[in-house]
């Protein structure tokens, strides 16, 4: 089965290449790279070029878009891989065998998507845990509970992108929660956690970087679940955000 990895990125040209090579460094043979530039500042072009030209897994492009959910649009959009995933910009993956383990989950189960474990590590330091986001396998009522897996941990076959659609650009910080939510009410699907750590990520992210995000993170959730037809939205967005608390404390 052919893997498609998409990873967007707008300058942040100190952390791509390690993402990069993450990514590239994989055991896994039938992979394809896709990356989505937002028209960059830095250096991240001449990277992009240099890449290319010593891997010929890699595609790209670099054009303005309308934020991070319009560029993972793009991505899905080129990638012609059997299963996609993503690796953020400011990401890497755990180690150079994982998507090898997340493969053997499709290649042997009949499942239509494959998630395992997040860390959070230090922006510098990335050693350094702080947060563990340790899954468990999966059940429709964690939905109403404020669960779900890590989003970038999730690889998906691509015919669930062509079922439930693209990325809502209408969600400033939520869009991946709304479409995760469509995406795991869906009880013709099946999943299966790999209980590994998948994708490190470094702290201070978009949707907790100031209170403004918090807030504009916490009225997108809540319309995310309201759109999706959770009964109990208020909540369930209580409920979401507590459960990360134990993340924390696993992490420290």
């Amino acid at each position: 089965m052919k893997l498609s990895i998409i990873t967007v990125t707008y300058n942040s040209v100190s952390t791509l290449e390690k993402c990069m090579q993450s990514v590239l460094e994989q055991d896994y043979p039938e992979l394809e790279y896709v990356l989505v530039d937002g028209g960059s500042r830095d250096d991240t072009v001449s990277l992009l070029k240099n890449m290319h030209a010593r891997y010929n897994n890699i595609k790209w492009r670099s054009e303005p878009d309308k934020g991070i959910y319009d560029a993972l649009n793009k991505g899905v959009a080129m990638a012609t891989g059997d299963i996609i995933g993503f690796v953020h910009s400011d990401d890497f993956l755990a180690n150079r065998s994982i998507i090898s383990a997340v493969m053997e989950r499709f290649e042997n189960e009949d499942v239509d998507g494959v998630y395992g474990d997040l860390l959070y590590v230090d922006k510098e330091k990335t050693d350094k845990v702080i947060r563990f986001w340790k899954s468990c396998e999966f059940h429709p009522r964690f939905l109403d509970q404020g669960w779900m897996p890590a989003h970038p941990t999730l690889f998906l076959k691509k015919e669930v992108y062509i079922k439930h659609g693209e990325f809502d650009l209408s969600y400033k910080i939520a869009a991946d929660y709304d479409f995760m939510l469509r995406v795991l009410s869906d009880n013709t699907l099946r999943f299966s956690y790999l209980p590994e750590v998948i994708t490190k990520m470094r702290a201070g992210g978009t949707s907790n970087r100031s209170i403004r995000n918090i807030l504009q993170k916490s009225r997108d959730d809540y319309r995310a679940i309201k759109s999706n037809g959770l009964p109990y939205p208020l909540k369930t967005l209580f409920l979401k955000n507590i459960s990360k608390i134990p993340q924390f404390i696993k992490g420290s």
